[in-house]
């Protein structure tokens, strides 16, 4: 099964060509380029890298979010239109699971950790056990201090990645149990198309019906700038 696989989440922009879980090809670009400008070069070369078209893809997938409500919109949207034009399977995957898919350490509590802004944090918990991700809680929407004192009482000790690892690593360095690796800190689309592979291969011939660019939506946790700016503005107004 050939996987195309994006990630626009978070400042990095990344596309991976997969056989299954065998890498053929990978782009991740680290600048400020929009990803709107920087995303369909990647996947043209990627695609003609390997000598096929985008119709010899049979599965796309893209992080669905969390992170920045445009990249998220860039990424869902564009594997909406290749799925769409191609009429093939789409998948959306948590941007949290394929950062803690990044990890190579083994046995292990593995904490991602994205900038959310206004002083939180995008996050989950995840172990790492055998050789197998276990997901020990939802992503969620969390405060620095409020997952250090989370981590405190459960008394565990992780491994951190993500764009938001130097504020995560600041407020609690006595929880951190290694420093996690350059390549394995931010978002990589091999590990989206491993991500998804898992999802597809896991799901069941009706579940599968509904993995299409109809039914792929983004995933924000919470309400952008402009939504809760106009609910502040109706919240004045009614008093």
């Amino acid at each position: 099964m050939k996987i195309l696989a994006i990630d626009t989440t978070a400042k990095t922009a990344t596309a991976a060509l997969t056989e299954d879980k065998k890498l053929i090809g990978l782009t991740v670009l680290n600048t400020p380029n929009t990803h709107s400008v920087t995303l369909l070069p990647a996947i043209e070369g990627l695609l003609s890298g390997a000598s096929i078209t985008a119709g010899d893809v049979d599965l796309f997938v893209c992080s669905s979010g969390p992170g920045s409500f445009t990249g998220v919109r860039i990424g869902t949207s564009t594997v909406k239109g290749l799925a769409y034009a191609q009429n093939k399977t789409c998948i959306g995957v948590s941007a949290l699971e394929a950062l803690a898919e990044n990890i190579t350490a083994d046995n292990c509590v593995i904490c991602p950790v994205m900038d959310a802004r206004r002083g939180q944090l995008y996050n989950a918990l995840f172990e790492k056990k055998d050789g197998s991700l276990i997901r020990l809680t939802e992503d969620r929407t969390i405060t620095k201090d409020d997952l250090k004192a989370e981590l405190e009482a459960k008394g565990l000790k992780v491994l951190l990645c993500g764009d938001g690892y130097d504020i995560a690593a600041r407020t609690m360095p006595e929880l951190i149990s290694a420093e996690t690796p350059e390549m394995q800190l931010y978002h990589n689309a091999y590990s989206v198309a491993v991500v998804g592979y898992r999802a597809y291969m896991s799901a069941t011939e009706e579940e599968r019906k509904a993995f299409t660019a109809s039914a792929l939506a983004p995933v924000y946790l919470r309400a952008s700038q402009a939504e809760r700016e106009r609910n502040e503005k109706l919240n004045n107004n009614a008093m």
